[in-house]
């Protein structure tokens, strides 16, 4: 498993682990990876949603969307 490989497992892990949490999950999953992933780590995982996300789940790529909003602001 290479480095973007293992980055969209994670995404999609923590998404999924917070899918409990219903309307809030994809603002919690945000809000982890902006807290807690190396700028470079965030940067890799937004250059793959730009690119198309292969692999990201639904819940993981509503949540790299906010993060990518927040990014932006």
């Amino acid at each position: 498993m290479n480095s973007l490989e293992k980055l969209v497992y994670m995404a999609n892990q923590i998404a999924r682990n917070l899918e409990t949490e219903g309307d809030k999950a994809a603002d919690t999953t945000a809000a982890h990876i902006v807290a807690f992933w190396d700028p470079r780590m965030k940067s890799m995982i937004l250059s793959h949603l730009d690119a198309g996300g292969e692999g990201l789940s639904p819940a993981a790529r509503a949540a790299l969307g906010k993060v990518r909003a927040a990014a932006d602001a």
